[in-house]
């Protein structure tokens, strides 16, 4: 899912809009389903491969954003005797209605995961399915994959095992009618307990040295042909959700390692010039990092509702490039195998209707708790699953570049030879007159060019803006 949560108002005919809607011919983004694809898609929700075990009498809910219809989990939080938790989790069964080696199957392969823009998204499979007969909504049996993690009563995990079920969720929350009940005190115990459980998942995340982003989603709005920059800061309840996809996908981790075959999400740990440059970004927009503070401490202390901090927290998500897919076999677990923002093992596992590896991690998992062998289509895919899921992450990685030189083009298209305070983040080596800035508002960064002597890298500077034009020429600046 993209690191920066990132959407635009207005209408499709103003130059935002226009500039987007190149980027995707540029880019080659696929455009439409097949027909082929479609027709089987079709076919496949009418008639999936339906599981004989209902757990239809679980009463299960949806929290996701407002108007959102590809749902790939939902939960249902119950208390343990004589302590603790049981944690139902239903994902999205996509290989009920994929066939592998079909067109729908090459098709996802192609894809391999929904592409956001600020105006749009490009989903990994028809709608029909993602926003229809696969998808989790309310008063709809559909096939899932359901968890049932145990916890203690500090919220460690004591078992966890997964089969596939059909599911009927009872309600589609979003996250701040969630947060309303949860805070008013009415949440029925299976919401309200989230709270409760994603507090302790919170804790001992902090414990392992593990952090969480919450990183505000940026909102451009138009408004008499200008653009404008906004924020919509995390609520508590969006970590409580997020905490409970984590928690299953390091229990997916273990029980793939346990059986000796699988895919895990790794990241190195981040580079001391990454946090050195991230240094320099916190103070240009005024964060207050003492060097006795580590960068797991100071996340967590940050406020995404003050602007400042929003924009750094969006900064923060350059420490997460390097993250890849590992797939082993015969028991040989890859070395280092651990995800260094979740601190332990984990794998990606709980949004198979956006992200392709899902499926496979998800049957991978299924057969470990059976003790079976894996499906051969799984087994087959294994060793070019992380060079899919690779290029594919490389195509979303360039399209959130591009939306984000573009919407910022957009930002300060009126401003064209204004001055601006701004620190120096980054300075070419073989260039030291080309580097990187980041302004102080609006919470832009940029590249820079000029200074006969040089950029003073980790030093204010003004800063003239030369260029900005959505679709045409990126964000320019130069020493004022």
């Amino acid at each position: 899912m993209p690191r920066r949560h990132m959407r635009v108002t207005g209408t499709a005919q103003a130059p935002l809009g226009a500039a987007l809607r190149k980027l995707r011919t540029t880019l080659g983004v696929p455009d439409d389903f097949p027909a082929e694809v479609l027709a089987e898609a079709e076919s496949a929700a009418r008639a999936p491969r339906l599981p004989e075990r209902d757990a239809t009498g679980i009463p299960f809910f949806t929290i996701d954003p407002p108007g959102s219809a590809d749902l790939d989990q939902a939960m249902f939080l119950a208390r343990r005797e004589p302590g603790g938790f049981r944690v139902h989790y239903a994902i999205a069964d996509v290989a009920a209605f994929v066939t592998p080696g079909g067109g729908l199957d090459a098709e996802t392969h192609r894809r391999v995961q929904t592409l956001y823009f600020p105006d749009e998204r490009v989903p990994l499979h028809p709608a029909l399915l993602s926003e229809g007969a696969a998808s989790l909504l309310p008063g709809q049996n559909a096939p899932a994959l359901v968890w049932q993690i145990d916890l203690d009563a500090e919220g460690r995990t004591v078992s966890a095992e997964v089969r596939r079920a059909l599911v009927r969720s009872r309600a589609k929350l979003d996250y701040e009618g969630a947060q309303r009940q949860i805070d008013a005190g009415t949440a029925e115990e299976p919401l309200a307990l989230l709270r409760e459980i994603g507090q302790l998942r919170e804790r001992l995340e902090s414990e392992r040295g593990g952090i969480s982003l919450n990183v505000p989603e940026q909102e451009v709005v138009e408004r008499n042909h200008s653009y404008f920059l906004e924020y919509r800061a995390m609520l508590p309840v969006d970590g409580w959700n997020a905490q409970i996809s984590l928690l299953t996908g390091m229990a997916a981790a273990d029980l793939m390692i346990a059986a000796g075959t699988g895919i895990l999400r790794t990241l190195p740990t981040a580079p001391d010039g990454a946090v050195a440059r991230l240094r320099l970004s916190a103070k240009a927009l005024r964060v207050d990092w003492p060097h006795h503070v580590s960068y797991a401490e100071l996340v967590r202390s940050l406020d995404p509702h003050n602007a400042h901090h929003a924009a750094f927290l969006q900064e923060c998500t350059t420490l997460l490039r390097g993250a890849g897919y590992t797939a082993f076999t015969g028991g040989a677990v890859p070395s280092p195998s651990v995800h260094a923002a979740v601190a332990d093992e984990y794998t990606h596992c709980t949004a198979p209707l956006r992200r392709l590896v899902d499926r496979y991690t998800g049957e991978l998992c299924v057969a470990s708790v059976a003790g079976a062998e894996p499906p051969e289509w799984v087994a087959a895919a294994l060793e070019s699953l992380p060079k899919e899921m690779a290029e594919g992450s490389r195509r979303a990685n360039t399209v959130e570049r591009e939306c984000v030189d573009i919407v910022e083009a957009a930002l300060l298209k009126d401003r064209v030879g204004e001055v601006f305070d701004a620190i120096v983040v980054d300075v070419q080596e073989r260039e030291p007159a080309v580097g990187t800035v980041q302004l102080e508002y609006p919470a832009v960064v940029a590249r820079i060019k000029g200074g006969e002597a040089g950029l003073p890298l980790g030093e204010r500077l003004r800063v003239r803006l030369t260029q900005a034009d959505p679709g045409r020429a990126k964000v320019l600046f130069a020493p004022a």
